[in-house]
C-alpha cells in the first residue's frame, strides 16, 4: 500500500471498520470468510495499457503521427460528433488502429471474468472502447460502457442497426458506411463529445449502493458522472484500488486499500492472496480473440515463458518512459505552422519549453507550450500540487 501525504487520506494506523488491516492479504481474506458475491468493478484505460493498445493522448505513440495528416482543428475532433458529421473520415483512420480484433485481454481483463466464475461479479462498469472485457469472456449483460463501446453500431440519423460484419469490413478497410434504409452515417456506438451517455449507465448506477467490496483499476476519476460511482459505495464497503497513483478520494475511509502500481501486478498480487493465482494464469493464457464485438478472427497468443513476459514488461516500460519524455515533432511541426507560429526544432524546443528560458513568453504569462496543452497534455504547466493544469 503506498504512502500518502495528503490530509484526506486516512492515517496508517487508523482501524478498519470491516477489515483487519488495510492491506491486500486482508480483502482477501474478508472477501473468502464473508463469502463476498456483490463485488462491483470500476475501470478506465490503464487496464489495457499492457495490451497495447496506443494511447489517445500520448504525443508519440503512431495515432497523433496519422491523424496529423488529416488536417484536424484538433486531436480530440476526431471523437466530436458535430465533426464527424461534417468528417467521417479521420475516426475509420483511427478505427482502424484500435478497433477490437487486435489486442489480446490483459491479465486484469481475465481477473474480471474469474469474479464472474465464481459467482461474485455484481456489475462491471467501464470507461473503455474496446470490448477487451468481453473477449475476455465476461458476458455483456454483467458489462456497463459507460462510454459505449465497438459492441454495436447504427445511424447517427435514423438510428437503425447496422450489420456486425459490414461494420468490420468497412473498419478493415478504413471507409465510411452507410445506413442502408436512409443512407445516413454509421459509427460504433461510442459516446462522442456532444452525446449522452447510454441509459444502461444512468440504469446500473444504484448498484455500487448494494455492493460489498468495490474494486477500482486503472483510471484518473476525472471524468464524470463515471468519476462519482466509488463514493456511492455504502461506508464500511472495502474500496480497493489498483492504480498507478491515488485518485478519487480513495484512501479517505477506513477500510480503503490502495495499491499503487500497474494494474497486472495489482491484480496478480490480489489473486495471490485468495489463492487464485494459478486459475487466473491459466484463464488469461486462455484468451482468445473471437468472431464478437466487432473483432476480427485471430489465433491465440502462444504461452510464454516468464523470462519472455519479464522481457516483454522491461520493454513496454522502456517504451512508455520514451513516450513520456518524447515530443511527436511531426505533429508539433504541423500545430505550429496552423497556428501561424516558428516551426520548432530540435535544438531550441527545450527553451521554449521552459518558461524560464523564454524571458517574452514569461512575461506575457504564457508559453508557446500552454497554446498547445490541448494537443500535448505532458506540457501543460503544472498546479502547487504537482498535477497538469487542463488546458
Amino acid at each position: 500500500m503506498g504512502n500518502e501525504s495528503s490530509s484526506n487520506v486516512v492515517d496508517e494506523k487508523t482501524h478498519p471498520s470491516v477489515l483487519e488491516k488495510r492491506t491486500i492479504e486482508a480483502v482477501a481474506k474478508y472477501v473468502l470468510e464473508k463469502d463476498v458475491r456483490r463485488i462491483v468493478v470500476m475501470v478506465g484505460a490503464g487496464i489495457s495499457t499492457s495490451a497495447g493498445i496506443p494511447d489517445f493522448r500520448s504525443p508519440d505513440t503512431g495515432i497523433y503521427s496519422n491523424l496529423a495528416y488529416l488536417d484536424l482543428p484538433d486531436p480530440e475532433a476526431v471523437f466530436d460528433i458535430s465533426f464527424f458529421r461534417e468528417n467521417p473520415k479521420p475516426f475509420y483512420t483511427l478505427a482502424r488502429e484500435i478497433a477490437p480484433g487486435r489486442y489480446r485481454p490483459t491479465i486484469a481483463h481475465s481477473f474480471i471474468k474469474l469474479l464472474y466464475d465464481k459467482g461474485r461479479l455484481l456489475k462491471h462498469f467501464s470507461q473503455n472502447i474496446d470490448c477487451l472485457e468481453r473477449l475476455a469472456g465476461v458476458p455483456g449483460e454483467m458489462i456497463v460502457e459507460a462510454h459505449g463501446s465497438f459492441a454495436t453500431q447504427r445511424c447517427i440519423d435514423c438510428k437503425a442497426d447496422y450489420p456486425g460484419d459490414q461494420m468490420k469490413a468497412a473498419i478493415a478497410a478504413g471507409e465510411v458506411p452507410h445506413c442502408q434504409q436512409c443512407n445516413g452515417l454509421v459509427k460504433p456506438d461510442i459516446v462522442f463529445f456532444g452525446e449522452a451517455l447510454p441509459s444502461d449507465f444512468f440504469d446500473s448506477r444504484d448498484l455500487p449502493e448494494q455492493a460489498d467490496l468495490c474494486i477500482v483499476m486503472g483510471t484518473s476519476l476525472t471524468v464524470q458522472p463515471f468519476a462519482s460511482l466509488p463514493q456511492f459505495c455504502r461506508d464500511g464497503v472495502p474500496r480497493v484500488l489498483i492504480n498507478m497513483e491515488r485518485v478519487g478520494g480513495l484512501g479517505s475511509r477506513p477500510d480503503d486499500v490502495l495499491v499503487l502500481g500497474d494494474c497486472d501486478t495489482g491484480v496478480r498480487r490480489l489473486a495471490r492472496a485468495l489463492g487464485w493465482e494459478e486459475e487466473l494464469e491459466a484463464l488469461w493464457e486462455a484468451t482468445n480473440l473471437p468472431e464478437e464485438c466487432g473483432a476480427q478472427t485471430a489465433e491465440a497468443t502462444p504461452l510464454r515463458t516468464r523470462e519472455e513476459k519479464l522481457q516483454e514488461e522491461v520493454e513496454r516500460l522502456t517504451e512508455e518512459v520514451d513516450r513520456t519524455l518524447g515530443i511527436s515533432q511531426e505533429y508539433e511541426k504541423r500545430v505550429r505552422q496552423q497556428l501561424g507560429g516558428p516551426v520548432a526544432g530540435t535544438a531550441d524546443r527545450a527553451d521554449r519549453t521552459n518558461p524560464a528560458n523564454n524571458s517574452e513568453s514569461s512575461h506575457a504569462g504564457e508559453t508557446s507550450t500552454d497554446r498547445l496543452a490541448h494537443v500535448f497534455p505532458h506540457l501543460a504547466r503544472t498546479t502547487r500540487e504537482g498535477r497538469p493544469e487542463k488546458a
